[in-house]
């Protein structure tokens, strides 16, 4: 069985209270949805060790209807090299990008990443994949996460790292570094290297 599949059920049952608290007009079923999320809360913290009121403020704290997240990251190549970013955070690297912003268009914000966290000015081309993070060796996190990866070509700009970079360099595909595996997979990049020896190849999708 998915060692993670805990994780899976409690965004599931969390999903279904956020969607009923949401729509609800009834006070009974109100006290269920309620206790309903109590409960995918109770699944999260006992499984992370994280106190109660941090994991209701990450875990299940939105309203509405719920909607996975959607992590941006941008694809550039030069001389047969991936460009990446070492992370402030864990000091690993990853694909320069992050969360979407709104009011951007997702072309939009892999030039914006790219450039506050490599320094280099890029033109969006395609999309390459659009993955569901559950289908991927990261870590469990409580969000539900879609990741779009979109080839960019330099413009303009040199490697320089950004507020939460601190490092901007070129790899191999046979040379990768100690990846933030929260953030992109060896299995990812890999995928990328792909689109760079066949053009042509299509969208991958989950």
């Amino acid at each position: 069985m998915n060692e993670h599949r805990w994780l899976q059920w409690a965004q599931r049952i969390q999903a279904i209270a956020q969607t009923g608290l949401t729509y609800t007009k009834d006070g009974y079923d109100m006290e269920r949805y309620e206790e309903l999320r109590e409960i995918s809360i109770e699944m999260m913290r006992e499984q992370t060790g994280e106190p109660y009121p941090i994991v209701k403020e990450l875990f299940a704290s939105e309203k509405g209807y719920p909607t996975p997240k959607v992590d941006v990251r941008g694809v550039v190549f030069q001389d047969g090299n991936i460009l990446m970013v070492r992370e402030k955070a864990d000091g690993k690297w990853t694909l320069p990008g992050g969360w979407a912003d709104i009011g951007y268009t997702p072309k939009e914000v892999a030039v914006k990443e790219i450039r506050e966290e490599a320094g280099l000015d890029v033109r969006a081309v395609k999309l390459l994949a659009a993955l569901d993070k559950k289908c991927h060796p990261h870590p469990p996190e409580p969000y539900y996460i879609y990741k779009l990866f979109i080839l960019c070509e330099q413009t303009g700009g040199s490697p320089t790292a950004g507020l939460e970079t601190s490092d901007v360099a070129y790899f191999g595909e046979h040379e990768l570094p100690e990846l933030s595996l929260n953030r992109t997979t060896e299995s990812q990049i890999r995928l990328m290297f792909d689109y760079l020896r066949d053009p042509r190849k299509e969208v991958t999708l989950d």
